[in-house]
């Protein structure tokens, strides 16, 4: 009988793993999902026929072996796609640039422009945020003079980076850093960012600062990943993608078991020798992937040693609620060259910068794809995003509460008229984001601990409990399962995704 991998989530990181090891070996992936739905955070939700991303997955990676892979799952789309045409044309001609080669199947992924923006002071600001006229005249005389100063002082002073507000500040100098980063950073993280790890600045914004910004507008060096101008996207949504993925899996024999929780995992000495789950089910196996948090991973591991227990248990993480909203039309109005139609501005997603209120983001799904929404002629289909924890009031909130405080809070801000509201719903997302305080700096102490297991990998974003992006997880499960079929016993090149500055800053 051949080897089995038992893998722990359906998420990309999974069933990339999953896929790649039916491709390359005869190691037979059984995958143990404890949700209803496959994709993790990039499954499409669906309610009364408007999908609904959970957070905004855009298909980009200066990886051109991600890239290649995506694309082999599915196509890029035949005839034009939207692109920037989308903004100065009538709905029914951007319909039809849309349309798909009659030769071609849904299976497809568009061609989008990347468009995202800051919302403050009821007015949008380019992001990242570019020196033009738009941004003085926004902000005002008097306060840009203050940011050009703050950032002069920041080039001749550098502040020893120990927290992410040392990595902000200098980038950006202290006015721009508390203009634009402050409040939304903490919206997200529900701490100081003099309390966050510097790290997370390092993996989300990496390169880029002001310099960077001027240095791209001159089309001078590379161009960091947050300056792209145009990404993939399937055209149901990133949940078509990796259920694409799951059907392949499936096909050449893979097991997808949903509703199937982990709760130990049994081992011998440096070996995993076998996974017990919630419907007592006892699998063996010859390898495990997990891509569960890595506090969970730590606590159904029997042996574990104590001051790792006390790393893993000191781990933390913020939780994701959104509200999605069916609209008559947006509240913002602009002229056919700055939306499409309705009301609606041009973005993808935008930051809110505003305060006095706790949303964070917004995602507009009528511009991610027009096939995400039922009616995309007459309505506008947005969501609103909120970052908590789980014992929080936002958590707690029932759902008619949570989308009359999201519906609330949109209308005070400017964005929406509540009388324009169609429809709602809510969805939560548990452990979204793997938090860079707490006991981060001494993870460490669970790394070492865990590449003693000759069979046990961890990849993806809470399995390494690292801020990934959607390329990550899949090149880490990549990395996993290289070292799987050709081991090397060294875990460094799976540990060093999303981690090197060469990765981040050249193609």
């Amino acid at each position: 009988m051949g080897q089995t991998a038992v893998i722990i989530g359906a998420g990309p990181a999974g069933l990339t793993a999953a896929l790649e090891l039916l491709k390359k070996s005869d190691i037979h992936p059984i995958i143990l999902e404890q949700s209803d739905f496959i994709g993790g955070i990039s499954a499409t939700m669906n309610h009364a026929g408007n999908r609904m991303d959970m957070g905004g997955h855009r298909f980009f990676s200066k990886s051109d072996v991600v890239m290649n892979w995506w694309k082999e799952i599915l196509p890029l789309q035949g005839s034009p796609s939207l692109d920037d045409m989308l903004f100065e044309r009538e709905l029914e001609l951007s319909a039809e640039a849309d349309a798909p080669d009659p030769n071609q199947t849904d299976k497809v992924m568009l061609s989008r422009p990347r468009v995202s923006r800051i919302y403050y002071l009821k007015s949008f600001f380019d992001y990242p945020v570019t020196l033009n006229f738009k941004t003085i005249r926004n902000l005002g005389f008097v306060k840009m003079m203050k940011c050009g100063f703050s950032y002069l002082k920041s080039i001749i002073h550098k502040r020893p980076e120990k927290s992410l507000e040392d990595f902000f500040i200098n980038r950006f100098g202290q006015e721009l850093y508390e203009t634009f980063f402050k409040d939304y950073t903490e919206k997200l993280w529900g701490v100081n960012c003099s309390d966050i790890a510097a790290d997370w600045g390092a993996q989300r914004v990496k390169g880029l600062s002001i310099l960077k910004v001027l240095m791209n507008i001159l089309k001078i060096g590379k161009k960091e990943t947050s300056l792209i101008e145009q990404f993939w996207y399937p055209k149901f949504g990133p949940g078509q993608l990796w259920e694409e993925v799951a059907r392949q899996i499936q096909e050449k024999g893979g097991e997808i078991h949903l509703n199937t929780k982990v709760l130990k995992i049994n081992r011998e000495g440096s070996r995993i020798i076998s996974v017990e789950t919630g419907d007592n089910q006892v699998i063996p196996c010859d390898y495990v992937l997990s891509t569960m948090p890595v506090k969970e991973l730590i606590n159904d591991l029997n042996g574990v040693p104590e001051d790792v227990q006390k790393v893993a248990e000191g781990l933390m993480y913020r939780d994701f609620r959104t509200a999605g909203l069916l609209l008559k039309e947006m509240k913002l109005g602009y002229t056919l060259h700055e939306s499409i139609l309705n009301g609606m501005p041009k973005d993808t997603w935008i930051y809110i910068q505003e305060k006095g209120v706790r949303l964070g983001r917004v995602q507009l799904f009528n511009n991610w794809s027009p096939y995400l929404v039922k009616d995309y002629k007459n309505t506008v289909w947005i969501g609103l995003e909120y970052f908590c924890n789980e014992a929080d009031d936002l958590w707690q909130m029932s759902d008619g509460e949570f989308t009359q405080m999201a519906i609330s809070e949109a209308a005070k801000i400017g964005l929406i008229d509540k009388d324009a509201v169609l429809d709602s719903v809510s969805f939560k997302v548990p452990k979204a984001y793997p938090a860079y305080f707490g006991t981060y700096d001494k993870f460490n102490t669970i790394r070492e601990f865990l590449d003693i297991f000759e069979n046990l990998f961890v990849m993806g974003r809470n399995g390494m409990h690292r801020y990934n992006n959607m390329d990550h997880s899949v090149l880490s499960a990549m990395a996993v399962v290289q070292e799987i079929i050709a081991p090397t016993h060294d875990r460094t090149a799976i540990w060093n995704v999303n981690a090197e500055q060469e990765y981040h800053e050249k193609k």
